[in-house]
């Protein structure tokens, strides 16, 4: 059997948990199947665990264009060497028409992966502007022509069907993202800490991942000033998605720092075991999300050993076990889609007492670390998430 997947994100380019799921994903699966992986950007290494891999840059004459523009041209670059598949499966809005496209056009099934919904992400306008229209265009039309959805939470199941009603729910399935946790374990070794100026003997509350309006980082800058003066807190946070955000949280971390010390950002794509040292010697992993389809940066510090206080948010709750593996703080939310807390002073109070909680109590913050690793371990490995995604191709192809 012959599977084309798509997506934009895969290694080395990786920026998020959907990037993520693919390199794991076609580790795994290559070893099963006759698998090609069609990536965005420039070129790579084209074996990737036995995966054939090509990749596509902006094709030329589109270097000026909107970037939901220069997406729908790659899409259009793809389509030729999907022929002779048997299925095609896609990632995210980026890849989405270009599954769409090439199942009518080479008359084979086309399974998309839902890690997110633009329909649900409306602060993008501020980076795409008309774009954002584009994309969302894009991916209600591959969702409503689609062999089968693969929702990465039940949560985010719920989210597909409000979203698009139309869809049959019969076509949506849950198979949740997973952790490799033989790479993710915990690190004794603190040499990144020092290079950092954090102090390891310290209680710390970590932050891993982009400055994006969906991770609610000022929510946490807010929360963290709540917290006692010993707490430090390590954000390890990619580039912001626009200036604007970029202001907020830059102005919130002087204001934070001219209160306290021990508050370290550190911008940027960190090497993975410099984000497990982290992670490991963190007290306790903060995940302030407005909206979250699973959150593998969840199961990664989970793996790590380290205990979890998250927003109750999408799939969140089927990772974090309340009171087990971390807490989870309730988020009432606006009906716009922008995830907005509905009383935000209330959530960054509740999120900061969440944080106490766990900091006040070190015993139990390590008994909900080890709780959480081997949770990981049992319920989210990636050879039994290729299984069901495999079930889920042959269900479409019979």
């Amino acid at each position: 059997m012959r599977i084309d997947i798509v997506t934009k994100e895969f290694p080395p380019a990786i920026y998020g948990g959907a990037g993520v799921h693919v390199a794991e994903l076609s580790r795994v699966l290559a070893s099963r199947v006759d698998l090609r992986v069609h990536a965005f950007g420039e070129a790579r290494d084209p074996d990737f665990h036995g995966a054939a891999v090509t990749s596509y840059g902006v094709p030329g004459g589109l270097e000026a264009s909107n970037a939901a523009v220069q997406t729908l041209g790659t899409d259009l670059a793809i389509l030729q060497d999907l022929a002779g598949t048997d299925l095609i499966h896609t990632h995210t809005w980026y890849a989405n028409l270009a599954g769409h496209l090439g199942g009518l056009l080479h008359d084979v099934p086309h399974i998309l992966s839902a890690h997110s919904l633009e329909p649900l992400r409306p602060w993008k306008a501020e980076q795409l502007g008309g774009g954002y229209r584009v994309s969302s265009w894009a991916e209600a039309t591959a969702y409503a022509s689609a062999a089968a959805v693969i929702a990465v939470s039940e949560g985010m199941r719920r989210d597909i069907l409000a979203a698009y009603p139309d869809v049959d729910p019969d076509k949506v399935r849950v198979v949740h993202n997973g952790i490799d946790t033989e790479l993710w374990t915990p690190q004794h070794d603190a040499g990144t800490l020092e290079r950092h100026g954090i102090d390891p003997g310290r209680p710390m509350v970590a932050f891993v991942g982009r400055v994006t309006r969906q991770k609610g980082v000022p929510y946490l800058l807010r929360a963290a000033a709540r917290l006692a003066p010993e707490v430090q807190l390590v954000l390890c946070a990619g580039a912001a998605d626009t200036p604007e955000l970029a202001a907020e949280v830059a102005g919130l971390v002087a204001e934070l720092k001219a209160t306290r010390d021990g508050v370290t950002v550190i911008e940027g794509m960190l090497p993975r075991v410099d984000i497990m040292q982290i992670l490991s010697h963190a007290t306790v992993f903060a995940c302030p999300s407005v909206y979250e389809p699973l959150g593998i940066v969840n199961l990664e510090a989970m793996a790590c050993g380290t205990a979890v206080v998250a927003s109750a948010v999408g799939g969140i709750p089927e990772v974090v076990q309340h009171g087990e593996t971390g807490l989870l703080v309730d988020l009432e939310q606006s009906a716009d889609g922008s995830g907005t807390p509905l009383d935000e002073e209330r959530f960054v109070t509740e999120f900061a007492a969440a944080l106490t909680a766990v900091l006040d109590d070190p015993a139990e913050a390590e008994r909900m670390g080890r709780a959480g690793r081997q949770r990981a371990i049992d319920h989210f490995s990636w050879v039994a998430i290729v299984d069901r995604t495999l079930d889920v191709y042959e269900s479409v192809l019979r």
